[in-house]
């Protein structure tokens, strides 16, 4: 856990408040709920047909992954579960690397690491969503990988930061790698970059997020009050890099703050806001489009549909967020390596396909608090102030994941544990 401290003590009791799920809705932006670019690769099926010239450059610079072809699009959701795997990178693209500091204009200047990376699971029906987030400085083998550009391969690593893959072989590595560390086939990626964030998060106007405790973090430039915020462009970026302003000060709680901006995106493109202005969901489409590196196997747009049409009914409290089990790295306190044991209830479940209930706390890092939710009101029935639990079809059992799996599902109402 890069540069962390002690968790320091906080007086609020978190308790685990709830949105209801939505009834019905638009079949593609459903899919939105998933992840953030992901999510908007999906909703680019909307109006794909009407942006050609995008979507032939989005097909002309996708990554063909190892042993993964294209599935034959057909009409009707996708059939049996699905993976999706998706990076967020720190590529210092011409036009944004002065917003981004040292980082881009320094001594440490060039290059690009997947530092988000995210394995979204579809299930089979009943369909389920679980989102899972490796840390970027997790210690893991790194398999022998290929470099697209130079041609390069490099051979097999007993252990490296994940974040490190793209350095490798770009997303296909990064694939590759977390496929064999999850035992999980993955045939769909995408990645987007710094600038793409910024990108996309203007095509929607903004994203508002909550802030417990005031956010200050000088690396990404952040001297926040606490409240609700709107972000947009480069605030959503800032916001989503932070480890410093949240938590525990390390990468495990920049995680969790990252899903809070997950599950409020989603809110933000469900609402009537987003879904009845078609000038919005145009520019959302293009601007993902151009902004977006997918695999070869996501350029078709009926793919997108088949995936979007497999999660539209999933509802908020099935899409969970949850970041992969890790203990610290004895030979690095700045680093974390793999809690096999833990991981492997989370694979069992997911291949169970059983709902999932979250036992431990929503960040491991400390990131996030869970809102109080309002008191009460004595004159409602009190069966309809519960929680909702995770649906089940009759008789089937529900999986418990162990406490030190942290998460949160896309229900639930969190803020950022600021550190002011």
């Amino acid at each position: 856990m890069s540069e962390s401290k002690a968790p320091r003590r906080r007086s609020t009791v978190a308790r685990h408040g709830e949105l209801s799920s939505p009834s019905v809705w638009s079949q593609i932006v459903r899919f939105v709920a998933v992840a953030v670019a992901v999510v908007l690769v999906a909703g680019v099926g909307v109006v794909a047909f009407q942006a050609y010239s995008a979507v032939t450059s989005f097909t002309s610079a996708a990554v063909e992954l190892e042993g993964q072809a294209a599935v034959p699009p057909d009409i009707g959701e996708i059939e049996g579960g699905v993976n999706l795997f998706l990076a967020g990178t720190d590529a210092c693209e011409p036009e944004y690397a002065e917003l981004f500091g040292d980082r881009c204009t320094g001594a440490d200047a060039g290059g690009e690491l997947n530092d988000v990376n995210m394995l979204v699971h579809i299930s089979d029906e009943p369909r389920r969503v679980t989102v899972v987030s490796f840390p970027r400085d997790l210690m893991i083998p790194i398999p022998e990988c290929t470099d697209p550009e130079t041609g390069r391969t490099s051979s097999a690593m007993s252990k490296q930061p994940l974040n490190a893959t793209f350095s490798y072989g770009g997303l296909a590595c990064a694939v590759k790698t977390v496929s064999e560390l999850s035992g999980q086939d993955i045939p769909f990626a995408a990645s987007v970059t710094w600038g793409g964030v910024i990108e996309i998060t203007n095509a929607i106007g903004g994203v508002e997020v909550c802030i417990a405790n005031g956010i200050k973090d000088y690396h990404t430039g952040i001297d926040w009050p606490e409240g609700n915020r709107n972000l947009q462009g480069l605030e959503a970026l800032q916001f989503l890099r932070t480890r410093h302003g949240v938590g525990n000060g390390g990468d495990l709680g920049r995680i969790s703050n990252q899903q809070q901006y997950m599950s409020r995106l989603a809110r933000k493109l469900i609402s009537n806001e987003t879904l009845s202005n078609p000038a919005t969901l145009y520019s959302l489409a293009t601007t993902a489009l151009n902004n977006i590196t997918a695999s070869q196997t996501l350029t078709n747009p009926l793919t997108m549909v088949q995936i979007a049409l497999a999660v539209k009914d999933v509802p908020f409290e099935e899409i969970v967020f949850v970041s992969y089990p890790v203990v610290d790295d004895p030979f690095d306190t700045n680093r974390v390596v793999p809690n096999y044991a833990a991981a492997n209830e989370l694979w069992a479940a997911l291949e169970a396909n059983k709902p999932i209930q979250l036992s431990g706390e929503a960040s491991q890092g400390d990131g996030v608090i869970v809102e109080t939710p309002a008191p009460a009101d004595p004159s409602t029935d009190p069966t309809e102030q519960a929680s909702p639990a995770p649906s089940e079809e009759p008789g089937e059992a529900v999986a418990t994941l162990p406490p030190s799996i942290a998460g949160q599902t896309a229900a639930m109402e969190t803020c950022s544990n600021g550190n002011a």
